[in-house]
């Protein structure tokens, strides 16, 4: 009895480290689709117009210029910066 109570909390502790992780993963990918979201949209449009036969430049232009945007937006964000209230010394 003892031991199926064990093995039930080992089996309850492995699923919810498997949680937790798959969590992670998941603010993660948020993340990076928040931060290149529109690169990624971009490029694909870019590459859809170039195979239907069109002119992509746009796209490309616009793929381009939110790839810039979101590198400055990299390059200032520190954990020191990170609430938006520290001070940056």
């Amino acid at each position: 009895m003892l031991m199926l109570a064990l093995k039930s909390k080992q089996i309850g502790q492995g699923m919810t480290e498997y949680i937790i992780v798959v969590a992670l993963v998941a603010v993660a990918a948020i993340a990076v689709y928040q931060m290149f979201g529109q690169v990624v949209r971009s490029q694909t449009a870019a590459m859809a117009k170039e195979l239907a036969g069109e002119d992509g430049t746009e796209h490309s232009e616009a793929a381009r210029t939110a790839a810039e945007a979101a590198a400055s937006q990299t390059a200032t964000k520190t954990l020191k910066s990170f609430t938006g209230n520290a001070q940056v010394q």
